[in-house]
């Protein structure tokens, strides 16, 4: 059935165009809502333009040899959180919301190849297969998420922002797992990095000593109430956690863990279990 959207989407591009401005929701929409989501922590460097030289950089990501995740190659917020606000525009805002009912149009307006295209609808189905989001083809209505590859890098908004915007898959980086595209759908949804929780420091310890001079921004964590954790514990193994170099100047970790676990920080394989917690807690799953 995905497939068959796929195509039908794929036919609408030929003869669609559409704004590609960001229309930020009006304030008072939001204002006092359960679905809105605090965007204010995060600070005025979430609103800009794609980068092309995130792009350069990661034309030549190599999973093996760099040892991290291709959205932390990113000069967005955080490494891959943005929302694309051309030069000029006013109407920046502090919140964003959830997607009503879980459900989010979508269209793919990038040139992705026939596997690239698999793994995209792989990660589409884990949504379908795991939680009460659903996907589903753009037919006109104002918020929609377009799915692109521009030589950007990976990155996405947060929440529902308004208007078209966009989750950015740059080839073939941010399409070499099927989680880096589970992650950036994360995002669009509302959720944002797992090592930046309030209550991180009980969890991990930050290596300040070994991050890239410039980005230590990146590691700051969330203030307490501007973010929900839905009673969920922190996740070493979250689909939304760095990796333990991510940002890394001399190839040491940045992040080390204070507790044991089993498996790997930062994966990029799909959910984990508290992951889909998380989703179906944030969306009144049943």
């Amino acid at each position: 059935m995905l497939a068959k959207a796929f195509i039908v989407i794929v036919a609408t591009w030929l003869i669609a165009v559409v704004d590609s401005g960001v229309i930020l929701r009006d304030e008072n929409e939001v204002e006092g809502s359960e679905d809105e989501i605090d965007l204010s922590d995060l600070g005025l460097d979430l609103y800009g333009e794609p980068d092309v030289e995130t792009g350069k950089l990661l034309e030549n990501y190599d999973p093996a040899k760099d040892g991290v995740n291709p959205e932390e190659l990113g000069s967005y917020v955080e490494g891959d959180m943005l929302i694309n606000r051309p030069a000029g525009r006013n109407g920046m805002a502090d919140k964003s919301t959830r997607w009503p009912g879980g459900v989010v149009p979508f269209e793919i307006n990038g040139n992705f190849r026939a596997n690239e295209m698999q793994m995209i609808e792989d990660a589409i189905n884990q949504y379908h297969k795991n939680t009460c989001i659903r996907f589903v083809p753009h037919m006109g209505e104002r918020d929609y998420i377009s799915i692109e590859s521009s030589s950007s890098g990976c990155w996405s908004s947060v929440g529902r922002v308004g208007g078209k915007q966009e989750v950015n898959l740059q080839m073939p980086g941010c399409t070499t797992k099927v989680g880096t595209i589970v992650h950036e759908l994360m995002h669009a949804l509302g959720f944002l990095h797992e090592q930046n929780r309030s209550e991180r420091d009980d969890w991990v310890r930050i290596q300040t000593q070994n991050i890239q001079r410039g980005t230590e921004n990146n590691f700051a964590k969330a203030k307490a109430g501007t973010t929900d954790g839905f009673g969920v514990q922190y996740d070493y193994g979250s689909v939304m956690h760095y990796s333990a170099k991510a940002f890394s100047s001399n190839g040491q970790d940045t992040i080390v863990a204070k507790k044991k676990f089993s498996g790997v920080m930062g994966q990029r394989d799909g959910f984990s279990s508290l992951d889909l917690r998380k989703i179906n807690l944030m969306y009144n799953c049943k």
